[in-house]
């Protein structure tokens, strides 16, 4: 079996959460009795994706603190500001080389679950193994609409380095055709993240 790590970027300034409080992150923000980020570093380390690496960046002490005691690793970002893609780009740069592929969370996303991850790596070898030269990324996809985390394979690695802006994962699994393996789910967790107080107010709720 593959070595696949998984990257959860939490470097973000989070501004529709936090618009009030600039210098806020929402990531660290309590659902039920834990900060936002903390659910998806337990739920990844839960999980069969080694290593785990979380970027950090805006407010890094506190999201950093936020995940004290947990076996991880930190990756800082210096330049979030600039977009998504620094912070892809900065987690992809610190895996090890034996990491065949990176499930890529989102530290907004806190009811991706163990379980939904392992699917998506199992269904990401399965895929690999019928045809090793076929798959180049894995996604849920979730009554038609395609959510997060993504798997990337090492092979788009370099195109990673590539990115710039606030650009992600979406735009190179976009391009890759039959290349993506769609795991269907029944799991709503695949879309739910949490971008404003009362996106909180209401999971909080439910």
């Amino acid at each position: 079996m593959a070595e696949i790590a998984a990257i959860i970027l939490a470097a973000g300034r989070s501004t529709r959460f936090s618009k009030d409080a600039p210098e806020a992150t929402k990531l660290v923000a309590v659902l039920r009795g834990k900060p936002l980020v903390r659910h998806v570093a337990e739920a990844a380390l839960r999980s069969v994706a080694r290593p785990i690496v979380v970027v950090t960046g805006h407010r890094r002490a506190e999201v950093e603190a936020a995940l004290q005691g947990l076996d991880l690793s930190f990756a800082i970002n210096p330049d979030y500001a600039a977009g998504l893609s620094s912070s892809l780009k900065r987690g992809v740069a610190a895996l090890p080389t034996a990491s065949a592929g990176a499930l890529i969370l989102l530290g907004d996303m806190p009811l991706v679950s163990s379980a939904l991850i392992d699917r998506l790596i199992a269904a990401f070898e399965r895929a690999a193994d019928a045809a090793p030269q076929n798959p180049l990324a894995a996604a849920p996809r979730r009554g038609g609409v395609r959510g997060n985390p993504v798997l990337l394979s090492r092979a788009l690695f370099p195109a990673v380095a590539k990115l710039d802006g606030d650009r992600g994962a979406r735009a190179l699994i976009d391009s890759i055709g039959k290349r993506l393996v769609e795991c269907d789910v029944e799991d709503e967790a695949a879309l739910i993240d949490i971008d404003t107080k009362d996106a909180l107010r209401r999971l909080e709720l439910d």
